[in-house]
């Protein structure tokens, strides 16, 4: 399977942020496959300090891992990296590659993120072709430097924009329940996956939790 060809829009509900965090490529890949068969619906490769040369091979790696389960892989930032190893998509923040330009460069059949904090940046995502929005931190985080944003101000984000917000930063099973009326279309976390001694098991209860909402 060179790509997915996409019958319906993407599942944005459990979206799993990679930290590889030091791991080998095989316990890297062994976590990443246990949080899909319990739950995670996207993965994104995020690898901000790794040289180019890993970068595509462990991107590649992962690729050939998410293609056997029909599951999209977003890179995070490096659009030369989701170009080269045809990734389904690519995400980018406010410091990265502006998202017009992000646009024109992997095309319109390839999903498009952007980081958005604001209803200024996540209008103006929209505009420049964004197929969803990840916003927050709704609560804080080690993995990610920002500012956290009020609920209130996360469900105005929402219902000014007419694509998917995805929740961002220091969610895990105990916190999702905040987000409850917020029609967010998907969770997306890190360390709670990543971190976790079960990632099977704790996909399957962050996936629970969300469907809960």
């Amino acid at each position: 399977m060179d790509k997915l060809e996409y019958t319906t829009k993407p599942n944005y509900s459990l979206y799993l942020v990679t930290d590889r965090n030091n791991k080998k490529d095989e316990e890297f890949l062994k976590i990443v496959e246990e949080s899909i068969l319990g739950g995670v619906t996207i993965v994104q490769l995020r690898e901000k300090d790794t040289p180019t040369g890993k970068f595509y091979d462990i991107a590649l790696k992962l690729k050939n891992l998410t293609s056997k389960y029909d599951i999209p892989l977003i890179i995070n930032d490096r659009l030369d990296i989701a170009l080269a190893i045809d990734a389904d998509g690519v995400h980018v923040g406010q410091s990265d590659m502006p998202a017009n330009i992000a646009r024109k460069m992997v095309g319109e059949d390839k999903i498009l993120g952007v980081s958005a904090a604001t209803i200024s940046d996540a209008l103006t995502a929209e505009k420049h072709g964004a197929d969803y929005i990840g916003s927050g931190a709704i609560f804080p985080t080690d993995t990610k430097e920002a500012e956290c944003i009020d609920m209130s101000y996360l469900k105005e984000i929402i219902n000014k924009v007419n694509i998917p917000v995805v929740a961002i930063g220091g969610l895990n099973e105990n916190n999702i329940n905040s987000l409850k009326d917020t029609d967010i279309k998907g969770i997306s976390v890190v360390s709670a996956i990543m971190n976790s001694m079960d990632p099977k098991k704790s996909a399957t209860r962050l996936k629970k939790e969300y469907d809960h909402l």
